[in-house]
């Protein structure tokens, strides 16, 4: 390792020189973790990050202003980068292209974290097949209010699920408040017949477990379940992948487990510093996952089976649905709620969502005292480039004459504004 005199370090890894610039820059203040410490990391628990995220197009998801602001989505492999960088270009169901960055080895993944990369969000597809996954991703999103022992309890009917159906399901911790679980397959289905077949298995687990889990797309149905996010298989979705570190405070890290620990380990155990302990004791938990490629033959049966499924909405860009209502069309063409919903923000950060949210509380105490945890609906809106943030409530626990009519957002943040 060399100093060079422009606030840079100079690693040489596996032959390959990579520069860390501003190495000293604090990241997580609350560890006190530097950009040269999570640089440090990731080799030291490259075998089991690169098992998830090489070989595979990678979004670049850079935290450059600090983990407390949003991040910026690039999808483009930045023009000045070294020749040994590998790419492929993407073509995405909106029409659009890109040249993305491809991770093979610990020098590529050291390089994408000096980028301001904390996280890791490859494509589910290896760069020399771009058309058929060879993975399919579980998301156990769970609602507010929801605990870690309902979420593990999901967690095992999707296992018995991918059981049924000959697959073999790796579990691991988001590094936020929810479970993944990969499932390696082979190579020969489409996205849409991937998707599809993720949205059986979400099914399936609701039938067989009512009540604690949920394959609703509208939030609002959803009540106090696990979300069984079969959406992360669609085509441009991205899912942080095993060993990376989440922005938030603590520098938790998205963990693989055995399913013997599942029950009894929490996320929050698992941090930067915890788990390069971990790996240096058990190594990749997970080390089994390439040698277990199955077949959606059984999930896709199971789709015939249980016919066809709730519809997907429009895209995010047409607005929200209407608020209130009975299920249908509300004569645009979207999708209006069978719940009485309100908007109440978009904002462009989620601080500035909820305190919109907190201001119109502080109007309606008396609707407040009728909400449950799961009727208020925070989502994080994918935009061109970063996140944008919604909160609506669901006032379906409220008595209907004390029900408010929509008002004027407290926050009216327009993420399309000046693109056409």
């Amino acid at each position: 390792m060399n100093a060079a005199k422009d606030d840079a370090t100079t690693l040489e890894i596996e032959g390959r020189e990579v520069r860390i610039s501003h190495p000293d820059k604090v990241v997580f203040p609350e560890p006190g973790l530097t950009k040269l410490d999570l640089v440090e990391y990731y080799l030291a628990v490259a075998d089991g990050a690169l098992r998830g995220a090489a070989h595979r197009p990678m979004v670049l998801k850079r935290f450059v202003k600090g983990i407390d602001k949003e991040a910026f989505f690039q999808k483009r492999a930045p023009e000045s980068r070294p020749s040994w960088i590998e790419t492929t270009t993407l073509h995405y169901a909106s029409g659009t292209s890109a040249e993305e960055v491809v991770v093979t080895d610990a020098a590529s993944l050291a390089w994408v974290i000096n980028l301001g990369c904390i996280d890791l969000n490859p494509h589910p597809v290896r760069a020399w097949d771009l058309d058929h996954p060879d993975e399919l991703r579980v998301d156990l999103d769970p609602m507010p209010g929801v605990d870690w022992a309902q979420i593990v309890d999901v967690a095992f009917v999707a296992r018995d699920v991918l059981t049924d159906c000959g697959l073999v399901g790796w579990p691991k911790t988001s590094g936020s408040r929810g479970l993944h679980i990969n499932v390696r397959i082979e190579p020969h289905w489409s996205y849409r017949e991937v998707r599809l077949a993720a949205e059986t298995l979400a099914r399936e687990v609701e039938n067989r477990a009512p009540g604690l889990a949920s394959a609703h797309w509208w939030k609002e149905e959803r009540g106090a379940s696990v979300f069984v996010d079969f959406n992360q298989n669609a085509k441009d979705r991205t899912v942080a992948s095993a060993y990376s570190i989440r922005a938030l405070p603590d520098a938790r890290v998205s963990t693989p487990l055995t399913w013997d620990e599942v029950r009894d380990r929490r996320p929050e155990e698992f941090t930067v510093a915890t788990m390069l302990t971990r790996y240096t004791e058990r190594g990749d938990v997970a080390a089994g996952i390439d040698d277990a490629v199955g077949s959606l033959d059984g999930l896709l049966a199971l789709a015939e089976k249980l016919g066809p499924a709730e519809k997907a909405p429009a895209s995010a860009k047409a607005g929200p649905a209407s608020p209130g209502g009975p299920g249908g069309s509300d004569g645009s063409g979207r999708r209006q709620s069978s719940m009485p919903l309100i908007e109440i923000a978009r904002a462009k950060t989620k601080e500035e969502a909820i305190a919109g949210l907190e201001n119109w509380k502080a109007r309606h105490p008396e609707v407040v005292a009728h909400l449950e945890p799961a009727d208020e609906l925070v989502d994080g809106m994918r935009g061109s480039s970063s996140l944008w943030y919604r909160i609506r409530v669901n006032l379906q626990h409220v008595p209907e004459a004390m029900r408010p009519e929509q008002a004027a957002l407290e926050v009216d943040y327009d993420p399309w504004a000046g693109r056409g």
